[in-house]
Protein backbone atom coordinates (compact mmCIF):
# COMPACT_ATOMS: atom_id res chain seq x y z
CA UNK A 1 0.00 0.00 0.00
CA UNK A 2 1.20 3.79 -0.86
CA UNK A 3 -0.51 5.72 1.62
CA UNK A 4 1.83 8.98 1.18
CA UNK A 5 3.53 10.13 -1.66
CA UNK A 6 5.97 13.53 -1.49
CA UNK A 7 7.62 14.69 -4.35
CA UNK A 8 8.04 17.78 -7.23
CA UNK A 9 5.34 18.52 -9.65
CA UNK A 10 6.00 17.53 -13.14
CA UNK A 11 3.29 17.98 -15.01
CA UNK A 12 -0.62 18.71 -14.63
CA UNK A 13 -2.61 16.85 -16.91
CA UNK A 14 -6.35 16.76 -17.01
CA UNK A 15 -7.10 14.08 -14.34
CA UNK A 16 -4.12 13.60 -13.25
CA UNK A 17 -0.70 15.01 -12.02
CA UNK A 18 2.84 13.53 -12.59
CA UNK A 19 5.26 13.63 -9.19
CA UNK A 20 8.76 12.96 -9.60
CA UNK A 21 9.92 11.38 -5.77
CA UNK A 22 13.25 9.78 -5.83
CA UNK A 23 14.22 9.46 -9.25
CA UNK A 24 11.21 8.20 -10.40
CA UNK A 25 7.39 9.68 -11.94
CA UNK A 26 4.06 8.92 -10.76
CA UNK A 27 1.29 9.54 -12.53
CA UNK A 28 -1.48 10.53 -9.92
CA UNK A 29 -5.31 10.59 -10.41
CA UNK A 30 -6.98 13.22 -8.73
CA UNK A 31 -9.86 14.76 -8.13
CA UNK A 32 -10.39 18.72 -9.42
CA UNK A 33 -10.06 20.11 -6.01
CA UNK A 34 -6.86 18.75 -5.42
CA UNK A 35 -5.16 19.19 -8.90
CA UNK A 36 -6.27 22.78 -8.14
CA UNK A 37 -3.68 23.11 -5.63
CA UNK A 38 -1.09 21.59 -7.76
CA UNK A 39 1.76 23.89 -9.07
CA UNK A 40 4.23 22.42 -11.86
CA UNK A 41 7.58 22.59 -10.27
CA UNK A 42 6.67 22.70 -6.58
CA UNK A 43 7.01 20.26 -4.06
CA UNK A 44 3.34 18.31 -3.15
CA UNK A 45 2.49 16.29 -0.08
CA UNK A 46 -0.60 13.93 -1.15
CA UNK A 47 -2.40 11.05 0.64
CA UNK A 48 -2.95 8.10 -1.79
CA UNK A 49 -4.51 5.36 -2.42
CA UNK A 50 -3.10 2.30 -4.48
CA UNK A 51 -5.39 0.27 -6.54
CA UNK A 52 -4.17 -2.67 -8.83
CA UNK A 53 -6.45 -4.50 -10.98
CA UNK A 54 -5.62 -7.25 -13.96
CA UNK A 55 -5.05 -4.59 -16.42
CA UNK A 56 -3.52 -1.62 -14.43
CA UNK A 57 -2.18 -0.28 -11.17
CA UNK A 58 -3.22 2.94 -10.39
CA UNK A 59 -2.49 5.26 -7.68
CA UNK A 60 -5.25 7.86 -6.84
CA UNK A 61 -3.86 11.40 -4.71
CA UNK A 62 -5.70 13.72 -2.33
CA UNK A 63 -4.90 16.74 -0.78
CA UNK A 64 -6.34 16.25 2.65
CA UNK A 65 -7.37 13.12 4.83
CA UNK A 66 -11.59 13.56 4.56
CA UNK A 67 -11.11 13.45 0.83
CA UNK A 68 -9.37 9.78 1.39
CA UNK A 69 -12.02 8.58 3.76
CA UNK A 70 -15.06 9.62 1.62
CA UNK A 71 -12.69 8.03 -1.56
CA UNK A 72 -12.55 5.39 0.89
CA UNK A 73 -16.67 4.59 1.57
CA UNK A 74 -17.56 5.49 -2.09
CA UNK A 75 -15.60 2.59 -3.54
CA UNK A 76 -16.73 0.28 -0.41
CA UNK A 77 -20.09 0.57 -2.71
CA UNK A 78 -21.04 -2.26 -5.01
CA UNK A 79 -20.60 -1.04 -8.50
CA UNK A 80 -18.56 1.79 -7.86
CA UNK A 81 -14.90 2.05 -8.52
CA UNK A 82 -11.96 4.47 -7.95
CA UNK A 83 -12.97 6.30 -10.67
CA UNK A 84 -16.32 6.81 -10.68
CA UNK A 85 -15.36 8.25 -6.92
CA UNK A 86 -13.16 10.50 -7.93
CA UNK A 87 -15.67 11.92 -10.47
CA UNK A 88 -17.98 12.25 -7.72
CA UNK A 89 -15.15 14.26 -5.91
CA UNK A 90 -14.64 16.31 -8.62
CA UNK A 91 -17.97 17.70 -9.28
CA UNK A 92 -18.64 18.75 -5.17
CA UNK A 93 -16.42 19.71 -1.96
CA UNK A 94 -16.72 16.69 0.68
CA UNK A 95 -18.74 18.54 3.04
CA UNK A 96 -21.45 19.12 0.04
CA UNK A 97 -21.05 15.15 -0.76
CA UNK A 98 -21.09 13.86 3.01
CA UNK A 99 -24.68 16.28 3.21
CA UNK A 100 -25.96 14.58 -0.08
CA UNK A 101 -25.25 11.02 1.11
CA UNK A 102 -26.55 11.80 4.94
CA UNK A 103 -29.28 13.44 3.49
CA UNK A 104 -30.19 11.19 1.02
CA UNK A 105 -30.22 13.68 -1.99
CA UNK A 106 -30.19 11.62 -5.07
CA UNK A 107 -30.87 14.25 -7.13
CA UNK A 108 -27.40 15.72 -6.29
CA UNK A 109 -25.90 12.81 -6.63
CA UNK A 110 -27.19 11.79 -10.05
CA UNK A 111 -26.41 15.23 -11.39
CA UNK A 112 -23.05 13.74 -11.59
CA UNK A 113 -21.60 12.58 -14.70
CA UNK A 114 -21.73 8.54 -14.77
CA UNK A 115 -24.06 8.28 -11.45
CA UNK A 116 -27.19 6.96 -12.38
CA UNK A 117 -30.61 6.97 -10.28
CA UNK A 118 -29.61 3.87 -9.15
CA UNK A 119 -26.23 4.42 -8.46
CA UNK A 120 -27.02 7.40 -6.27
CA UNK A 121 -29.73 5.33 -4.34
CA UNK A 122 -27.33 2.45 -3.33
CA UNK A 123 -24.91 5.14 -2.29
CA UNK A 124 -27.78 6.30 0.00
CA UNK A 125 -28.61 3.06 1.19
CA UNK A 126 -25.19 1.10 1.57
CA UNK A 127 -23.26 4.65 3.54
CA UNK A 128 -26.19 5.69 5.89
CA UNK A 129 -24.45 5.30 8.97
CA UNK A 130 -21.07 5.12 7.77
CA UNK A 131 -20.50 8.47 6.50
CA UNK A 132 -18.86 10.59 9.54
CA UNK A 133 -21.44 13.53 10.77
CA UNK A 134 -18.20 15.71 10.47
CA UNK A 135 -17.40 15.35 7.11
CA UNK A 136 -20.86 17.50 6.53
CA UNK A 137 -20.45 20.08 9.09
CA UNK A 138 -19.08 22.94 6.91
CA UNK A 139 -22.33 22.46 4.65
CA UNK A 140 -24.78 21.44 7.26
CA UNK A 141 -23.74 24.74 8.90
CA UNK A 142 -24.89 26.88 5.93
CA UNK A 143 -27.80 24.20 5.26
CA UNK A 144 -26.31 21.45 4.16
CA UNK A 145 -25.93 20.72 0.43
CA UNK A 146 -27.37 24.03 -0.12
CA UNK A 147 -23.57 25.80 1.05
CA UNK A 148 -22.86 24.93 -2.31
CA UNK A 149 -25.53 27.63 -3.86
CA UNK A 150 -24.22 30.80 -5.42
CA UNK A 151 -25.69 33.59 -4.68
CA UNK A 152 -23.57 36.54 -5.87
CA UNK A 153 -24.46 38.39 -9.30
CA UNK A 154 -20.73 37.76 -10.15
CA UNK A 155 -21.09 34.03 -8.99
CA UNK A 156 -23.86 33.69 -11.15
CA UNK A 157 -22.71 35.05 -14.11
CA UNK A 158 -19.62 32.83 -13.85
CA UNK A 159 -22.33 30.39 -13.24
CA UNK A 160 -24.50 30.58 -16.19
CA UNK A 161 -21.28 30.76 -18.60
CA UNK A 162 -19.69 27.76 -17.80
CA UNK A 163 -22.93 25.73 -18.25
CA UNK A 164 -23.06 27.38 -21.68
CA UNK A 165 -19.98 25.46 -22.09
CA UNK A 166 -21.97 22.15 -21.55
CA UNK A 167 -20.18 21.72 -18.12
CA UNK A 168 -22.43 19.40 -15.09
CA UNK A 169 -24.30 21.46 -12.84
CA UNK A 170 -23.74 20.30 -9.50
CA UNK A 171 -19.58 20.68 -10.52
CA UNK A 172 -19.63 24.02 -11.94
CA UNK A 173 -21.56 25.39 -8.76
CA UNK A 174 -19.54 23.20 -6.18
CA UNK A 175 -16.67 24.92 -8.09
CA UNK A 176 -17.52 28.29 -8.21
CA UNK A 177 -19.03 28.53 -4.76
CA UNK A 178 -15.72 27.10 -3.38
CA UNK A 179 -13.82 29.95 -4.84
CA UNK A 180 -16.39 32.67 -4.03
CA UNK A 181 -15.86 30.84 -0.30
CA UNK A 182 -11.74 31.95 -0.53
CA UNK A 183 -12.19 34.98 -2.38
CA UNK A 184 -15.80 36.50 -2.24
CA UNK A 185 -14.85 39.66 -4.24
CA UNK A 186 -13.33 37.45 -7.59
CA UNK A 187 -15.38 39.18 -10.47
CA UNK A 188 -17.05 36.88 -13.62
CA UNK A 189 -14.43 36.43 -15.62
CA UNK A 190 -11.57 35.57 -12.96
CA UNK A 191 -14.31 33.14 -11.76
CA UNK A 192 -14.73 31.71 -15.17
CA UNK A 193 -10.71 31.53 -16.03
CA UNK A 194 -10.51 29.55 -12.13
CA UNK A 195 -12.91 27.53 -12.89
CA UNK A 196 -12.21 26.48 -16.31
CA UNK A 197 -8.63 25.23 -14.85
CA UNK A 198 -10.35 23.33 -12.34
CA UNK A 199 -13.36 21.46 -14.54
CA UNK A 200 -10.95 21.03 -17.42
Amino acid sequence: MIAYLSGVVREIREHSAVIVAGGVGYEVQCPSSTLGKLTAGETAELNTRFVVREDAQLLFGFHDADSVRIFDLLTSVSGVGPKLALALLSAMPVSALAAGVLGGDVKLLSSVSGVGKKTAERLVLELQGKVPEHLAAPAAGAGGVKAARVTTTAGRDAVDALLALGFREAQVRATVAELLAAEPDLNADQLIRRSLGRLR
